[in-house]
């Protein structure tokens, strides 16, 4: 497999408009009213509508409600805030380096607004934490992210391939890498939400779960741009779009969904309001979700949301960026449509 060369600043014998999203010729300067793939602006204005900052939500009314919460409710409450807060310092990072291998600079430019948003939202954990703990349980909280068995074995399954892509920077880890994005932002961090939704609809914390609801509008925002890239960058390079490669993506999200699980049976056991089957079958719901969004089939049974009640606390469901790249349909994918893009939680 080739190794994927850093894209120099300026090419000006190339032209504006690239010839390929990875391995392709572009000047380097971005002009977004010439551009390979249009609807990129589209999701650059979207993702840029939805900024938001921490400070502009008013913690006061959850700091009165943080010591009528059981004491399980604020373990709980305190290591997936801290578990959350440590995958997304992964993802700014990430996000980066990729910029420096992608040819296209309209999706260089996405990749780095995807970047700072990722910035702003570990920012938002602590900012939370600030609000209802003293800074020496704060450390101790992210210390115990950090460590417990449980979180590293399912944050390995990220982990691996983001180090082989640092060390080893080929479109094949490229795409390994966009896989396992997909698992962080569009698995793992949903399921984490899921969590102080419950609250919410309780009337536990409402002003965290609004804080929740503004992340996840814009993870899924990523996770739709994540799943587009795969799919572009297959389309363009057919070499990355085998067989072995599909059956990466089922078995990697699949992987995720019980290393989720497996993580959910242990936090989640003794929570008031969440059922483990139901919330096994969540998982399964938002793992059809992206095989759908990257045009494959679902791998396990149709069903709809079989958490209902999350959908109240969501910002928007369904957005503008849904339409199809692609003018003909490759020989592994389906176009994407209104009944299998991407919709609701």
């Amino acid at each position: 497999m080739e190794t994927l060369k850093k894209i120099k600043l300026l090419n000006p014998s190339f032209p504006n408009k690239s010839t390929g999203l990875i391995n392709g010729q572009a000047s380097g300067i971005l002009n977004w009213n010439d551009i390979a793939y249009p609807q990129m602006y589209q999701l650059y204005q979207t993702l840029l509508s939805n900024f938001w900052k921490a400070q502009e939500i008013s913690m006061q009314d959850d700091i009165k409600q943080w010591d009528h919460l059981s004491p399980k409710e604020k373990d709980v409450f305190l290591r997936i805030n801290t578990q959350l807060a440590s995958l997304d310092s992964l993802q700014t990072p990430t996000m980066t380096q990729v910029m420096d291998y992608v040819t296209d600079p309209s999706f260089k430019a996405i990749f780095a607004v995807i970047s700072q948003q990722e910035a702003v939202h570990n920012e938002s954990y602590s900012y939370i934490l600030s609000s209802l703990i003293p800074v020496s349980e704060q450390i101790e909280r992210f210390n115990e992210a950090k460590d417990d068995p449980i979180v590293r074995k399912r944050n390995q399954l990220i982990l691996e391939k983001y180090e082989k892509f640092r060390k080893e920077p080929t479109s094949q880890s490229l795409f390994e890498l966009g896989v396992q994005s997909i698992n962080l932002e569009g698995i793992f961090f949903y399921a984490g939400f899921a969590f102080f939704y419950n609250l919410a609809r309780q009337q536990k914390m409402l002003k965290t779960s609004t804080m929740i609801s503004y992340i996840q509008r814009d993870e899924m925002q990523h996770c739709y741009f994540i799943t587009q890239f795969i799919r572009i960058m297959l389309t363009e390079n057919p070499h990355l779009n085998t067989d072995e490669n599909i059956q990466y993506v089922y078995d990697t999200i699949q992987q995720a969904v019980q290393l989720e699980s497996e993580w959910a049976h242990f936090i989640l056991k003794d929570i008031e309001g969440i059922d483990l089957k139901e919330f096994e079958e969540y998982l399964e719901y938002l793992a059809n979700k992206r095989f759908r969004q990257l045009g494959l089939e679902n791998l396990f049974p149709e069903r709809e949301n079989p958490l209902p009640w999350i959908r109240v606390f969501s910002d928007e469901m369904i957005n503008e960026t849904k339409s199809d790249f692609f003018e003909q349909k490759s020989r592994t994918y389906t176009k994407v449509s209104q009944d299998n893009g991407f919709d609701e939680l």
